[in-house]
């Protein structure tokens, strides 16, 4: 393939790759299957490696990104991102619509859109290209994290249709679908991190963080519900909303005009109800006048438009009785206080507990024991306490106060500056502390050790076998096999899993020990940034927070644990039982020793893992593959390759080199 035809074949993989997106995303239509897809991209990603000089930063295999970004800039809107006044009740909508109709001449036509609760974004696109996009911020200036929204599949990077203005604005809810909200607050519970109280917060926070490769992971998705510009195509704001459904953009089809504000009251009456069938949070409806002349006759207030208001639905809420508060113990020692109550029906399902989040709402709602509480659900997919009816009160209840100590371990309670929870500093001692941690520890995400769950690590701890969770490279299989739901097959299930996890890479070890506040990324940060686990246990605070994401809480918390000597025993019996204390070094550029090669690995290896060699391999300009073909430029093999793979390379006259080879060849002997 000669320079030309890699550029013609190129542009039109990434045109065939955009319409499949649109058909995916858009219509949800797919016509190819995943594997289809993936060849496409592959193919794409080889060409773009091979032909640099045809790069493209809007190219569809830079939708997941996995860049590291310094920091958000901010920059002006050139519309100021207005909020929208809010009513809650249909006189107060009447009296909007009233005072609308003495300011404009003519008669008026609304558009009614479902009020999605995500995230609001700003995008702008030049040429039919993403240009940048800001978040709401203050209205008048707002973060720039287009790399982060490039990852959003929903949201083209670039245009090709004929009929798009050379420049605009669309306008839209960057939002968390509902399935993948849960799946996230579950896997944050499991990691002892404080949930996502709705699928709007989870949006909005995912949108700032810094890895664009966790914005990747989340799935979002994003409706748009405006279009602005210098000379907009239509004269009315449905028809460029429709316009801008046909660019390939996300519109809802539950949007409709309505030629009067009675009309307006049947639609939001209609989807009071329907919207809890939807795969997305919605809060209300957006009523806005569709003529774009009336807008400008409207005007504006210095806060919001005066053509435009929010129809806000309310909570769902019901009565009934605290009976207690119990508090629970979490990993990281955080105490969240729980609210037990009279079973109650909200929102189809019964409530019995309902969260109380800090001493902080205890003391704003003055709560008593047996006070009649409102409960309430609404878009918080967790139950909370909104407020009490005092006038039903006994005046001889008793008022709740914080305890003071630990549930479990009877420590005194810590709440530091700045942070709203107490937690329990006995962090080696507190059980759930202890049980949590090991929890943690053998997570997939952390050493991945199979075959150990909440039940059997509470089987382990209460039987005296694990304290820590270096007992646990201690452990024999004639322990195991007596006890309870225990056999000789799971035993060795067990023991093998523990003895396969000493490989796992140091980045993961980092995550694995449960420092508090450091997270699964925060824990690749610093193993880039420390490559051995002793430059990480004797960096100094002003060295931890030179670090890009480590502030100084988390330098403090990092400090505190390797401070205490029963953690440094920890990592001393970590150490001798062969765990990974090192890992790769950050490199401040990419090398190009691999630009344009795919790279098979394959086999057991001694000098790095096969996670670090890929880190290598990428640092270097290459591209993983995990599959054999002729596109491969060579193998790179440990001990005990595959008999199929060695087999497939020598058909296709792959050539296979060594670990010593690779290394030189990288120049990271």
């Amino acid at each position: 393939m000669n320079q030309a035809e890699a550029k013609e074949r190129i542009e039109r993989l990434r045109k065939e790759i955009e319409e499949h997106n649109r058909k995916y995303y858009i219509l949800n239509q797919p016509v190819i299957s995943d594997f289809e897809y993936d060849l496409l991209i592959n193919e794409l990603e080889t060409l773009e490696k091979k032909y640099p000089e045809f790069a493209n930063p809007s190219s569809p295999t830079l939708k997941v990104g996995s860049d590291i970004a310094k920091e958000f800039r901010q920059y002006e809107h050139k519309y100021p991102m207005l909020s929208l006044g809010n009513t809650y009740n249909f006189d107060e909508l009447r009296d909007f619509d009233s005072r609308l109709r003495k300011s404009v001449t003519g008669d008026v036509e609304y558009v009614c859109e479902l009020k999605f609760d995500g995230a609001s974004i700003s995008i702008t696109y030049i040429n039919g290209v993403m240009f940048t996009a800001l978040t709401r911020g203050d209205g008048t200036k707002g973060d720039d994290v287009s790399a982060n929204i490039r990852t959003i599949g929903s949201i083209p990077a670039v245009l090709t249709n004929s009929d798009i203005p050379g420049e605009f604005i669309v306008r839209g809810e960057v939002l968390l679908p509902r399935a993948v909200f849960l799946r996230l607050n579950e896997e944050r519970e499991k990691e002892g991190l404080n949930l996502f109280a709705n699928p709007r917060n989870a949006a909005a926070g995912t949108l700032k963080t810094l890895d664009s490769s966790v914005v990747a992971s989340r799935n979002l998705d994003c409706m748009f519900y405006s279009l602005l510009g210098e000379d907009l195509p239509f004269s009315t704001h449905y028809e460029n909303l429709m316009l801008v459904s046909g660019w390939g953009f996300k519109v809802d089809a539950n949007t409709k005009v309505c030629r009067s504000i009675e009309e307006v009251i049947q639609f939001i009456t209609a989807w009071e109800e329907k919207r809890k069938e939807l795969p997305y949070e919605t809060d209300g409806v957006v009523i806005k006048v569709n003529s774009i002349d009336q807008q400008a006759e409207a005007g504006y207030t210095a806060k919001s438009p005066r053509w435009a208001i929010a129809y806000k639905y309310k909570a769902e809420q019901a009565l009934t009785r605290l009976l207690s508060v119990s508090y629970q113990v979490g990993r990281t020692g955080t105490v969240t206080p729980v609210a037990n109550l009279d079973p109650v029906q909200l929102a189809g399902t019964t409530v019995k507990r309902a969260s109380l989040h800090n001493a902080d709402q205890i003391f704003l709602l003055d709560l008593h024991i047996n006070d009649m509480v409102y409960v309430e659900k609404g878009g918080e997919i967790i139950p909370k306490i909104v407020g009490v009816d005092s006038s039903v009160r006994d005046e001889s209840s008793m008022r709740i106060e914080f305890i003071e100590k630990c549930p479990e371990c009877g420590t005194g309670l810590v709440r530091n500056e700045g942070e709203a929870n107490h937690y329990c500093p006995n962090y080696l001692h507190c059980p759930p502390q202890i049980k949590g941690r090991i929890e943690h520890f053998i997570g997939r995400k952390a050493m991945d050790i199979d075959g150990l769950g909440e039940e059997t690590v509470d089987l382990l701890f209460n039987r005296g076998l694990i304290r820590t969770v270096a007992d646990l490279y201690d452990l024999r299989a004639e322990q195991l096999v007596p006890l309870e739901r225990m056999g000789e097959k799971s035993a060795a299930r067990i023991i093998s899993s523990i003895k396969e996890s000493v490989s796992v890479p140091y980045h993961r070890v980092v995550f694995a020990l449960g420092i508090r506040h450091v997270g699964e990324t925060v824990a690749k940060t610093l193993a880039s940034e420390f490559p051995s686990i002793d430059q990480l246990m004797s960096a100094d605070n002003e060295r931890l927070t030179a670090v890009n994401e480590i502030g100084p809480r988390i330098a403090s918390s990092i400090k505190a644990w390797f401070a205490d000597p029963e953690n440094n025993e920890i990592i001393s019996r970590l150490r001798a039982a062969g765990i990974k204390m090192t890992g790769v070094a950050k490199s401040s550029d990419k090398g190009d020793a691999l630009k344009g090669k795919t790279i098979v690995i394959s086999g057991i290896f001694s000098k790095h893992t096969r996670d670090e060699y890929k880190e290598i391999i990428e640092r270097n300009g290459g591209k993983n593959s995990s599959s054999i073909s002729g596109n491969t430029s060579f193998i790179l093999a440990g001990d005990n390759m595959g008999p199929s793979k060695r087999e497939k390379a020598e058909e296709l006259g792959v050539k296979i080199i060594g670990e010593d080879e690779f290394l030189l060849m990288t120049g990271e002997f």
